[in-house]
């Protein structure tokens, strides 16, 4: 699986933000697609996900209810839809994509990852 993201830029906090990652491959339609984040100096963190067949999502705690992920099949995209922003979330944005089924939220369970994409909230 090949993955491409966009869609990341600067913004002021309480804007928004869409990112968006093509998704390719024999195998797209059988994975799931999700995003880690990562901030300087800290460790890869979960954001959110999406299984193969949109049926289960999962949110970390500290996006939930602000951000929003979503599946196009017809294009294998995935979407992460970014309100309320804060500086806190401020990272590398990092396309994931994994086979492992259930709420896979460390960065080992993904055997897939595209290049990241800079998200930057300013206060």
């Amino acid at each position: 699986v090949q993955l491409q993201a966009s869609g990341g830029g600067l913004v002021q906090a309480g804007g928004t933000l869409r990112l968006s990652c093509a998704a390719s491959g024999p195998s797209v339609s059988s994975v799931a697609l999700g995003w880690f984040r990562q901030a300087p100096g800290k460790e890869r963190e979960f954001v959110a996900s999406i299984s193969w067949s949109g049926g289960s999502i999962y949110y970390a705690d500290s996006v939930k209810d602000r951000f929003t992920i979503s599946r196009d099949f017809a294009k294998n995209t995935v979407y992460l839809q970014m309100n309320s922003l804060a500086p806190e979330d401020t990272a590398v944005y990092y396309c994931v994509a994994t086979s492992t089924t259930g709420w896979a939220r460390h960065p080992y369970d993904y055997g897939y990852w595209g290049q990241g994409t800079q998200v930057t909230v300013s206060s």
